[in-house]
């Protein structure tokens, strides 16, 4: 869609934000409105009333603001002052409270829709709602979101719409929701027996049942085998520390919201760390180090915690405790391209396993306008933004940049992947950072025998194993690669004189270090396929009297209707092939 395109959509959905408030405001009379921007595929408006809106409510809301539309009603813009706001809006509660944020002598613009409804509002709008009539719109969901994002004000009920010119993208926006709802981790972590929460153990806090440990495991060993072949040295690190270590690395002062309260001991003070970095700068300077001994690749898979406000949490997409695949290269200034290209070719090694294709590299940039959000001074924040942008034009990487999505200790490098359901997801980074050296006083010896300050590149590959999870669940719809699936070979039986052949074919596979669970009930063998095929196992072996007798398996590949007859050598050297190649189909 062409600029001006996307600028007339982007105008009508807005109009539509002040049609979807007019109707709220016509069916509930004690409506409160707050706020109603338009988004990227649609609209939302934020409102506060005593009945709490359900799907039942949707196709009355949408008649309603069918009939607004269909009233030919004229947009009319007003000027007003900020004294002729308050009194217009006085029954506006959330309206007062922007107003009042606006400076005294700024010239307020008010919109009518019709006669009867008027909203504080910019602009622009179309001129009538005539010219809505072709817009294709239909309500999505209605979710709970506090007032201005914090969760100490009140919560409001948020209508959001899909709105769009044309009915086809409406209707491929419709299909992408279905999907969307088909891929959920949350329901398939659930169906497939991955992860559990419960509230008595704490929101955003997840258990981890035996088939996720397994997962959690096979991704663990798979990072850590592929990190120890590059040199990384892996180490382990209490997940608290004192609040003195997060006040040297400037955490304290620049992220202590998003941590947990401290807890005093013994007349200390301790805090559940959000991340690894303030220890394994400590780690760096527990030794001399020379220059020959660098680069230094320090690796931890650590837990950390964030105490994230309870409207953001997201099954194990975004969580209170994770576990982060996490590293820090101690490295001299000679070394950072090397280094932060060996990071970039294990990255893409990593996603060739995974087979993602479609991903960006995104170069984060402070924002120079607020840059009270960081800490350090400006040369070396120029002198960091610049190093990362020369090594990635020099490695011929396409990249693009963005202000304002640097860590507040440094620049990043982000590896943007496009999900299946079109997401922009970052999985991977790396930042590069001259500040925390400075802070902590890390030293190496240098050729010269003098003191120097060592760069560190922080990098995550897999990034929280727990998001990670999250996304391969999606990605894959639960269907696994047999080398990462919880299960990879189901075993069932026709009926109970097959048992101890099939005892005997299980052993054969766990003695592979398959995995494999057995179904051995008193129930037909539909049924047991059925069951194996919903909890999508790669792989079923099907023991009858007819295998007994050949000494043979009848083998079920998922996705398949057909079985095949095969020896269990035929099929272990298949599926010993499938899992060393880490193959992505069966």
């Amino acid at each position: 869609m062409e600029e001006k395109d996307l600028e007339k959509q982007q105008m009508f959905r807005h109009s539509m934000s002040h049609i979807l408030a007019k109707a709220i405001k016509s069916l509930w009379k004690d409506a409160h409105l707050a706020i109603g921007p338009a988004i990227d595929n649609g609209f939302y408006y934020d409102i506060d009333m005593e009945h709490a809106i359900t799907p039942e409510d949707f196709d009355k809301i949408e008649d309603k603001m069918r009939e607004i539309i269909n009233n030919n009603e004229d947009f009319k813009r007003v000027e007003i002052s900020k004294s002729e706001a308050l009194e217009k809006f006085s029954n506006e509660p959330y309206k007062i409270e922007l107003i009042n944020d606006l400076p005294e002598n700024e010239l307020i613009t008010m919109y009518y829709t019709g006669d009867d409804f008027y909203d504080l509002c910019r602009g622009p709008h179309v001129e009538n709602t005539k010219f809505l009539r072709g817009f294709s719109y239909k309500i999505n969901r209605v979710s709970g979101a506090y007032w201005r994002g914090n969760e100490k004000n009140k919560m409001l009920q948020r209508i959001y719409v899909y709105g769009f010119l044309d009915k086809a993208d409406l209707k491929e926006c419709l299909r992408l929701e279905e999907e969307a709802k088909a891929r959920d981790h949350r329901k398939l972590g659930k169906e497939l027996e991955i992860f559990m929460f419960n509230d008595v153990v704490g929101k955003g806090l997840p258990i981890w049942l035996p088939k996720g440990f397994i997962l959690r495991k096979t991704l663990i060993d798979y990072i850590t085998d592929k990190e120890l072949a590059l040199g990384y040295k892996h180490v382990a690190t209490p997940s608290l520390a004192n609040v003195n270590l997060y006040k040297i690395s400037g955490h304290w002062d620049h992220y202590k919201d998003s941590m947990f309260p401290s807890m005093k001991l013994d007349e200390e003070e301790y805090v559940l760390r959000p991340m690894n970095c303030p220890h394994h700068m400590m780690i760096f300077k527990n030794s001399i180090h020379s220059y020959r001994d660098l680069p230094l690749r320090l690796a931890e898979i650590a837990n950390d915690f964030r105490f994230e406000i309870s409207g953001s949490l997201c099954g194990i997409e975004r969580t209170r405790a994770f576990t982060q695949n996490d590293s820090h290269i101690f490295c001299r200034p000679d070394q950072i391209k090397d280094e932060i290209k060996g990071v970039m070719n294990l990255i893409l090694d990593v996603y060739k396993d995974f087979g993602f294709k479609k991903y960006k590299v995104r170069l984060s940039l402070r924002d120079k306008n607020n840059t009270e959000k960081y800490f350090g001074n400006d040369d070396l924040w120029e002198k960091s933004e610049q190093a990362l942008r020369d090594i990635l034009k020099q490695s011929g990487v396409e990249y693009y940049e963005e202000e304002g999505e640097a860590a507040f200790y440094g620049p990043k490098i982000d590896v943007q992947v496009e999900s299946a359901i079109g997401h922009d997801i970052t999985l991977s980074t790396i930042q590069l950072d001259y500040q925390l050296p400075e802070r902590f006083e890390l030293e190496y010896i240098n050729e010269l025998g003098e003191r120097a300050r060592p760069i560190v590149i922080h990098r995550a590959i897999l990034g929280s194993l727990d998001r990670f999870i999250a996304f391969i669940i999606e990605e894959t719809k639960g269907l696994f690669p047999t080398w990462l699936a919880p299960v990879q070979v189901k075993v069932i039986t026709v009926n109970e004189k097959n048992n101890e052949y099939a005892q005997t074919i299980t052993n054969k596979l766990l003695d592979l270090n398959l995995r494999v669970e057995q179904d051995l009930d008193n129930e037909s063998v539909g049924k047991k396929i059925r069951l194996a095929v919903m909890q999508k196992v790669p792989y079923i072996l099907i023991i009858g009297d007819k295998e007994m007798a050949d000494n043979t398996i009848s083998v079920r590949k998922r996705g398949s209707q057909e079985t095949v007859n095969m020896t269990i050598d035929n099929f272990t050297n298949e599926i010993l092939n499938n899992i060393s190649t880490k193959s992505l189909n069966l």
